[in-house]
């Protein structure tokens, strides 16, 4: 469905991405991983059309979207989860998920939108009224995600979900993307937390120094001893 190739992306005169290449498919969790300044994302930016590509081409369903801006990579389909979430702190949960409604594509659908938000996250149809800063780290990463969710995307990016949420919101939160996955969306996922993706990835790729080094099936990533030592915090 998205088709990353030989993407290229700098800062200045740091290149953060170097020719990088990778596909999501429909219904397929991808994971990345790498260290802290691996390019992960830079990747996710570029994709969403907040920072531009040097080089190279993203093809969203057939389509080039490299050099489109980011509200109309929205309206073709893909939407990203930024870290640290980007919600509106002094707006309720209703609110910040009804802007998640705007683009033109989601309209149309957004009371069945809504009614799938609050299916995969029942604690926020608890709390519709209420200010989103006064809510649990947690609980603010579900109105991000719900909120990019009442967009309609095909493909969801999501940069570092479980930055900072305890072990069982992590768990839940887990568990949650994998129901995403099984209701037909495609997503990318950039996450610190490796064990927890692998168990629920497809496939995953890793990234050093801005460019892929490996990829394979999640479960042969997660038997890998090479990543069991460098990701996972074996040996």
């Amino acid at each position: 469905m998205i088709e990353i190739s030989s993407v290229s992306a700098s800062y200045g005169k740091h290149q953060a991405l170097d020719g990088v290449s990778l596909n999501v498919g429909r219904g397929e969790l991808v994971v990345i991983l790498g260290a802290n300044g691996a390019g992960k994302t830079t990747l996710l930016k570029v994709i969403g059309g907040l920072v531009p590509a040097l080089s190279g081409r993203v093809v969203m369903a057939g389509n080039d979207i490299t050099a489109m801006p980011a509200h109309a990579i929205v309206e073709a389909g893909v939407a990203l989860v930024p870290e640290g979430r980007g919600i509106f702190g002094e707006m309720t949960v209703r609110e910040n998920l009804l802007l998640g409604a705007f683009p033109a594509r989601a309209r149309a659908g957004e009371a069945r939108n809504l009614d799938l938000v609050l299916g995969l996250f029942p604690r926020l149809k608890e709390r519709l009224a209420q200010t989103v800063r006064t809510m649990s780290g947690g609980e603010q990463q579900m109105v991000a995600i719900g909120r990019a969710l009442m967009t309609s995307p095909d493909i969801l990016l999501l940069d570092e979900p479980s930055l900072g949420l305890s072990p069982i919101m992590c768990k839940e939160l887990f568990q949650i993307l994998a129901r995403i996955r099984d209701a037909g969306l495609g997503i990318l996922l950039v996450e610190q937390n490796a064990k927890q993706s692998l168990k629920i990835a497809d496939r995953g790729y890793l990234i050093e120094s801005g460019r892929i080094v490996g990829e394979g099936a999640g479960a042969a990533l997660k038997a890998d001893p090479a990543v069991q030592r460098d990701y996972l915090g074996a040996g």
